[in-house]
């Protein structure tokens, strides 16, 4: 029953989960009234919610506009579900903001397939992946999924290998400029940025351990669903179903090395894991099956969400 409502993309389902993504914004943010008491703040946790909302909507366009899904809201539905095993991503803006300009690169990078204006989506790729990395450093690692694109598309133009260093240079001087304006310490920036950290052990609740641990259940399903169905889906699709299992890997990645850890920085795998959430819903398969998967997915995130306020 709940597969069939998501089965078709109609404004009424689109709408819905729109609906609920800010009905879960605005859950989370009542539990602390402080931030209303500042005109700053509110504008902050305004923008967050808008952010992240935005960051549904190019989960859903890329999916739909690259045939990685049918005809259906599964797409914005899982990005909803998997972002609530994190809540605390509704007051993150660094992560959130970062994760927003990677889904701006990845959608460039898998439009890329087309061969069309390819100069222009290294270019604006590389330069989102660069900016992504302002707000965390190991976002840069996202440069790895660009060299494989121009590997996969464009390898034949030499200039193809030239843009992720020109939008680099272009991101370094933008930065320099900030730094030179607003006294910003650009190499403290830097360093702190840089550092890693491969400790699991930030958990401050035995809550957070369990989010983390249903969500890599989760996650290792679908990830497996998706290697070992990849062979038998078209042909034309498998470039960038493998660019959407790498960006995956990349946000796994990120995780495990950046200091400061947290379960929010897992939201770089949200988008990816959508992706492959869907893909795995819509083979060919039994009503029950999609009906379970679906259904357990739901409980898993609404436990993962409450219990976590």
């Amino acid at each position: 029953m709940i597969t069939s409502v998501f089965k078709k993309s109609t404004p009424l389902n689109f709408s819905l989960v729109v609906f609920l993504i800010l009905f879960f914004d605005f859950v989370y943010q009542i539990q602390d009234l402080a931030w209303s008491h500042s005109t700053v703040l509110v504008f902050k946790t305004i923008g967050i919610g808008l952010v992240i909302l935005g960051s549904a909507l190019i989960t859903n366009f890329v999916a739909k506009k690259n045939n990685l899904s049918k005809d259906s809201a599964y797409s914005i539905l899982f990005f909803l579900l998997l972002l609530l095993f994190f809540p605390s991503l509704f007051e993150n803006i660094n992560l959130v903001f970062a994760n927003f300009f990677i889904l701006l690169a990845i959608r460039r990078l898998i439009s890329l397939q087309s061969q069309k204006s390819s100069k222009e989506k290294i270019f604006d790729a590389s330069l989102w992946i660069l900016v992504a990395a302002l707000f965390h450093f190991w976002s840069i690692l996202y440069l790895v999924l660009v060299f494989i694109s121009i590997i996969s598309h464009v390898a034949g133009d030499y200039r193809n290998w030239l843009l992720p260093f020109i939008a680099f240079f272009a991101a370094a001087i933008i930065f320099a400029l900030y730094s030179l304006l607003f006294n910003g310490d650009a190499l403290g920036y830097i360093t702190s940025g840089i550092e890693t950290d491969f400790s699991i052990d930030y958990f401050t609740n035995n809550y957070q351990n369990a989010a983390l641990s249903v969500y890599a259940t989760v996650a290792l399903f679908f990830v497996i669903s998706m290697l070992m169905t990849l062979s038998s889906r078209s042909q034309l699709l498998h470039a960038s179903l493998k660019k959407i299992v790498i960006a995956f890997f990349i946000g796994v990645a990120i995780f495990i090395i950046s200091p400061n850890k947290s379960n929010d920085l897992l939201i770089f795998t949200i988008m990816p894991l959508a992706v492959m959430t869907t893909a795995h819903i819509e083979m060919p398969q039994s009503k029950l099956n999609q009906e379970l998967a679906l259904g357990i997915l739901i409980l898993c995130s609404l436990f993962a969400f409450f219990c976590q306020l």
